[in-house]
């Protein structure tokens, strides 16, 4: 599911290292938002790198008695004796929302969280919509040529620690560490660009279009970090000299260099654009 467009100015237009940033996971007693519950929670508010604001606890679901609190204790490892002293969601949604003013949430597979998130929010009596969101696990899909893109999947890739997968501190740090990957990749210039990167929408980056049509002025030669369906990103240094924006996706076209081929690129595969130490006029 893709959240609607974000709203106009901060956060969203603000430089990506100064956005705030609230990364999320959840552990639940289920896939049902009307009927299961949340069992744990980790929000890490970062902000350029920098940890803000940090909430890690076992919550105890109201409303279900706790034999019934652990249907995915298969999954997350908690079960009822774990919960019996924690805190319930009514206890800890004001530090939720706190951490959450004014930030971008971030999660991996984020729609299942928004919308646990949102009805635990309302149940508490502190109704908290997140219509617009960011998630790692479209992010990868573009950036990375990876046959799967579960968090499961990615520690293996990135050879993070597998031990406490699936409790929300441990898959918040793996998620992090997906997030700062992602960036590294794509290099956006603000979290609405990178909200931009949508796979099934075909949607080419606008940041990319603007930086293809200033070099297609400049004339002079860019290294496109393309990646290919399917295959990993790989560098195509070129001379670009058209945008083609009436096709779905819009093309780039240019000549690849050394060479001068003619080349015609899915300007939604672009991940990014580098100049190169030369200038090479068309």
């Amino acid at each position: 599911m893709t959240s609607p467009p974000p709203p106009a100015g901060p956060p969203w237009d603000l430089p990506v290292a100064d956005a705030p940033l609230a990364f999320i996971d959840l552990e639940m007693t289920g896939l049902e938002t009307a009927t299961d519950r949340v069992v744990e929670v980790c929000v890490e508010r970062v902000r350029g790198g920098v940890l803000e604001g940090r909430l890690h606890t076992l919550v105890r679901p109201e409303g279900l008695a706790l034999t019934d609190a652990v249907g995915n204790m298969h999954v997350h490892g908690i079960d009822a004796s774990a919960l019996l002293e924690a805190p319930t969601f009514a206890e800890i949604a004001t530090q939720v929302a706190d951490l959450f003013e004014g930030a971008i949430l971030v999660a991996h597979g984020a729609s299942w969280d928004v919308a646990f998130l949102e009805a635990e929010m309302a149940r508490a009596g502190h109704p908290m919509p997140i219509p617009s969101y960011l998630d790692t696990l479209n992010l990868s899909r573009r950036a990375f040529g990876l046959k799967r893109h579960s968090l499961d999947a990615l520690r293996e890739h990135f050879g993070l620690d597998k031990s406490r997968a699936h409790r929300a501190d441990a898959d918040v740090a793996a998620l992090r560490f997906v997030w700062t990957s992602c960036v590294a990749a794509l290099e956006p210039n603000t979290p609405r660009d990178i909200w931009d990167v949508r796979i099934a929408a075909r949607k080419a980056r606008d940041q990319i279009l603007a930086e293809c049509t200033v070099a297609i002025g400049a004339g002079q030669a860019v290294t496109l970090v393309y990646r290919p369906r399917s295959k990993p990103a790989e560098p195509i240094q070129m001379v670009l000299v058209e945008i083609v924006a009436g096709l779905d996706p819009p093309r780039v076209i240019g000549y690849q260099l050394p060479g001068r081929g003619r080349r015609e690129l899915r300007a939604d595969r672009i991940l990014r654009i580098e100049r190169t130490s030369s200038s090479t006029t068309t």
